[in-house]
């Protein structure tokens, strides 16, 4: 029997060509296989149930990296002939060729790393086919190596013996390399002096480290700001520099069990925490759980993520005895401590990417910098997930998921979308995949859009993409949308503009492969969005399908005062609800204590005529206001901070039968009316009523309010599928509570698992609407 068997998916520069080489070697088939456009070609003959099993094993047992879409045999007559040959990539093709993401190290490599026998021993680039970098390295496809920053390293016989190798883990692992042939390691100090080279950079970096010092570190996508998480003085210091305000730090730390000395670990944040993508994972903090209070203050979450390449771990592991006079560090448990890891840029900047940006960028940023010669071809920011019940909630794509396609309802034509302005991201398709890019940032600065372009023009270059379409939003402010004209005008394309929570929307669909032709019900929660009247949405229903919504519910809309800037002042939002409301503000409320009586007057004077103030009917905003009003956070530092603030406050609270409700306004579309609620909060807390208590129940009447127009529009419009989306929904506990009384009325619930629900993910939904809508859509 001989077969054709075709596969489609993430198969190459992933160890699938000697996976399928060693199981037709012991299953004593003869045939062949090469890469092609979109995955592999196998020939394949032999005795039949051997050939059977073939197909089967080839699905079932594929490498770690591996991942299939379709396979598809076809019959060949039989040839006769014997062995396995391997062959040459094809020339580029037609098709969609998926490219693995960046993954963390293999446990094979790190006991060759731990082996002082073994001649990659302490080497922080060893890497094969199972693990290493991918994504960030690759330039164009097919994946070899002289397509990759690779290309400069010539292999020493040594790993050329790996590479041609059938039999070994590392053929055809592009990024290949050990001490005689590969990237090296150098220690620079701000002048770019170099002061130490090897193993010793990484020593001399290990004692910065514990010295107080902050280390520019280079790693797969980008450098990292790295300094010691519980030495006050030097995170307060890296803080200082950045301009960080008092959004959170991530750290990195050796070990799951060095993990769960600062955080508590359920069994989902163990295993994502160790899975090959290595994301940051959001955990609650242990009370009194000793990290420098400037890591994460005011929260009840740490964010953690473990060493992910050879170099971090040999950085972390300060046990491990280095060759030479290179003295290690002293291991003893005062120094399994977690370090600080945060991106390499100064706020609202891309991450540097190259040796000399970082010096440039960063050269009052860090002290010392440890520097590699293995080019970055794109930056890829570190990834960050929290779990909700048995699933994740994914809030940056970013490095070890980007650019893993989301499959679609059917091909279609290619279009590229370029997202919002906050957690910028772009999205291009190609036959029935969506790529959604790496996290790019807030869109800011002329650097920001830059990186963004650079990234854009990458995913066409490496999928083949010439789009026919460009997508961006409706906000007339926008930098991506006036970036998106641009484009549009250069190339000659038509131009579609997305309304906000139609895109959000429009990406769960899209993440859950509907084919749009039946509505489904969208509740859309965030803080901003421009809607087709010019206000700013953000506490929306809609009946969406990929062609067009309708607005049947929404939030109660306020008169916002300073319009986008009021996002920072929390305590002026509470008095603009208050005001529409029709509540005085009276002395003893925290957001009036914490305004002066002068901005009182003038906030008083732009609710009442409007004057200066934007409608707004954001959710998000309403979170702020409750926040503002329970005492937290009059002034933020960074966006969603009063949010994080009020459920890290809900997660403390008792058991309690406090509840609280929404009342509906009058009109169509339906209003969502939280005066009553925000009046009940107030009496509560003039009877005593703990705040932590207030602020669990607001999360509880979120939910409430979310069932009861659900039940009410799903029977009125005859929908029985419901969608979650926009950045409120990255509560973990509003989520759960929100699925669950879903659940409960029999709903079917969807809900973001593979791209985030904040704006990260619009250009997903922008670029679905485009392609997969039947030409409703607006273009110009």
């Amino acid at each position: 029997m001989r077969r054709l068997v075709a596969i489609r998916g993430i198969v190459q520069g992933v160890g699938f060509r000697p996976f399928v080489h060693g199981l037709a070697h012991e299953l004593s088939l003869s045939g062949s296989i090469r890469n092609v456009g979109g995955g592999v070609r196998i020939e394949i003959e032999g005795p039949g149930p051997a050939v059977e099993a073939f197909v089967r094993r080839v699905r079932d047992d594929a490498p770690p990296l591996a991942s299939i879409d379709d396979i598809d045999v076809a019959p060949l007559p039989p040839t006769g002939a014997t062995g396995f040959a391997i062959h040459h990539s094809d020339a580029p093709s037609a098709t969609l060729t998926p490219v693995s993401p960046d993954v963390a190290t293999c446990a094979d490599c790190l006991a060759e790393v731990r082996d002082p026998g073994n001649r990659r021993h302490r080497y922080p680039f060893t890497n094969c086919t199972n693990c290493g970098p991918r994504f960030t390295i690759v330039r164009d496809v097919p994946y070899d190596r002289p397509a990759t920053t690779m290309a400069r390293f010539a292999l020493c016989a040594d790993c050329a013996r790996e590479y041609h190798d059938p039999h070994d883990r590392r053929f055809h692992a592009q990024p290949n390399a050990c001490p005689a042939c590969g990237p090296s390691l150098t220690l620079v100090g701000r002048d770019g002096v170099p002061v130490a080279h090897g193993d010793a950079a990484v020593v001399a970096a290990q004692r910065a480290i514990h010295a107080g010092a902050v280390v520019a570190i280079k790693g797969l996508g980008g450098f990292h700001l790295a300094c010691d998480a519980t030495n006050e003085d030097a995170v307060r210091r890296l803080r200082e520099r950045k301009g960080r305000g008092e959004k959170p730090f991530a750290c990195m730390a050796a070990s799951l069990a060095t993990v769960g000395r600062y955080a508590q670990v359920s069994p989902v944040d163990a295993r994502l925490l160790e899975g090959r993508e290595r994301p940051i994972v959001l955990l609650r903090a242990r009370d009194d759980h000793g990290l420098a209070r400037s890591v994460a203050p005011r929260q009840s979450s740490l964010g953690f993520m473990l060493p992910y390449t050879p170099l971090h771990t040999l950085l972390l592991d300060a046990g491990d005895t280095p060759p030479g006079d290179a003295a290690p560090v002293a291991q003893d448990a005062d120094r399994d401590v977690p370090w600080v890891m945060t991106s390499g840029n100064r706020s609202e900047e891309p991450i540097a990417r190259t040796n000399d940006e970082a010096l440039e960028r960063l050269g009052d940023l860090a002290d010392v910098f440890l520097m590699h010669d293995r080019d970055i071809h794109v930056t890829c920011d570190d990834s960050v997930v929290r779990s909700a019940g048995r699933d994740a909630i994914p809030l940056r794509r970013s490095r070890g998921y980007a650019p893993f396609p989301v499959r679609l309802a059917r091909a279609v034509e290619p279009v590229l979308a370029v997202g919002g302005e906050l957690k910028a991201t772009c999205c291009v398709t190609r036959d029935d995949a969506a790529i959604l890019s790496q996290h790019v940032g807030d869109m800011a600065n002329v650097e920001t859009l830059a990186a963004f372009e650079h990234i854009a023009d990458h995913l066409c270059t490496l999928f083949r993409v010439e789009p026919r379409v460009i997508v961006c939003d409706m906000h007339p402010g926008y930098i991506s949308r006036h970036w998106a004209e641009q484009r549009a005008h250069r190339d000659g394309l038509p131009l579609v503009r997305v309304q906000h929570h139609h895109a959000h929307a429009a990406a769960v669909m899209a993440e859950y492969r509907l084919d749009g032709d039946a509505p489904v019900l969208a509740l859309t929660f965030d803080g901003t969005g421009y809607g087709t009247d010019g206000a700013i949405w953000g506490g929306e229903a809609l009946l969406a399908t990929y062609d067009g919504f309708e607005r049947v519910a929404h939030l109660a809309p306020i008169a916002l005062p300073g319009g986008d800037s009021a996002i920072r002042h929390p305590a002026r939002i509470a008095l603009a609800h208050l005001h529409a409301a029709g509540i005085p503000w009276d002395d003893d409320l925290a957001p009036v204590q914490a305004s002066t009586a002068a901005e009182r007057r003038v906030l008083a004077q732009q609710c009442a005529t409007g004057f200066g103030t934007v409608q707004t009917t954001s959710m998000g905003r309403l979170f702020d206001a409750v926040a503002a009003l329970l005492g937290l956070c009059p002034v933020a530092s960074y966006e969603g901070q009063a949010a994080m603030e009020l459920e890290a406050l809900a997660d403390d609270a008792p058991a309690t039968e406090v509840s609280l409700c929404f009342g509906e306004g009058a009109g169509t579309p339906r209003r969502i009316d939280p005066a009553p609620l925000l009046r009940a909060i107030i009496d509560e807390r003039r009877r005593g009523t703990p705040a932590s208590v207030l602020a669990a129940a607001f999360h509880d009447a979120v939910a409430q309010v979310s069932r009861d127009l659900c039940v009410s529009l799903g029977r009125e419009h005859r929908v029985g599928r419901v969608v979650l989306s926009g950045g409120v929904f990255q509560n973990a506990r509003l989520l759960r509570a929100t699925t669950t009384a879903l659940d409960a009325t029999g709903f079917v619930v969807m809900a973001h698992r593979r791209v985030p629900p904040n704006d990260g993910g619009l250009a997903l939904g922008q670029a679905a609407i485009a392609a997969l809508g039947r030409g409703h859509a607006s273009r110009t």
